[in-house]
């Protein structure tokens, strides 16, 4: 697979909707997380990222403009215990969160959902697991070419990361109507930025400059588990 541009690529994409990307510094050290959202709508643009104990949570930036919170309230990013981050684009991360503690995996967790009730787009739900040795899994639950009564559950497992690269999955494959949904594989991505801050002020100047509401990225560090962190909002900028 082709090993693309991720910043000329968002350039060319102004709404690819939510996305994340998971892989591996230039520098072989640190595993890579970045996580942004995109809206549309009023309610979907009235957001910021705010940091939690155990990663980031969704959170209205004016209370009183908040019409419908529950497909864009949620927890985006969770640390686990066992040095274990899932990342997702919904209340999906509980799910995966809950299952793994209870002993499964991210897949049977996933088996239990669907995309987000938001017809006609139906957006997908992309989820992420970066476990501590930084190996990772993405994955993509969307519906049949729009058709509501069928879901396509779809997994991507790497399991022997590369130095200097990552895998880019995102909601939409383009801005149309209705949104359709990402197709193929997660794209294979080049990571060169040395730290979070180098990589956050490339996405964020990338990402269409109307369409984005928020961006996370982490470099872990994988002998101490040291994290970088770095969030932006459009909302907070300044």
């Amino acid at each position: 697979m082709k090993t693309i541009d991720l910043n000329a690529y968002l350039s060319q994409h102004p709404y690819p909707g939510r996305g994340i990307v998971l892989g591996r510094s230039a520098d072989n050290q640190k595993a890579v997380i970045a996580y942004f959202i995109m809206g549309r709508s009023e309610n979907s643009r009235n957001r910021v990222f705010e940091e939690t104990e155990d990663g980031i949570r969704t959170k209205a930036f004016d209370e009183s403009k908040m019409v419908d919170p529950s497909l864009i309230i949620y927890h985006p990013v969770r640390k686990l215990d066992n040095g274990m981050v899932i990342v997702t684009n919904g209340d999906q991360t509980d799910t995966i969160r809950d299952h793994i503690l209870a002993g499964h995996c991210y897949r049977h967790a996933l088996n239990t959902r669907e995309f987000e009730p938001d017809g006609p787009n139906y957006t997908p739900r992309i989820s992420g697991v970066l476990k501590p040795d930084g190996t990772y899994n993405l994955s993509i639950l969307k519906s049949l070419d729009g058709n509501p009564a069928c879901c396509c559950r779809c997994f991507f497992e790497y399991d022997a990361p590369q130095a200097c690269v990552g895998h880019f999955i995102h909601t939409y494959q383009e801005n149309a109507e209705p949104l359709p949904s990402f197709e193929g594989e997660p794209r294979r991505v080049a990571i060169t930025a040395p730290d979070a801050k180098a990589l956050a002020d490339e996405l964020w100047a990338h990402l269409n400059s109307e369409n984005k509401v928020s961006l996370f990225v982490q470099y872990i560090d994988l002998a101490s588990g040291a994290r970088d962190t770095v969030i932006r909002n459009k909302h907070q900028e300044g």
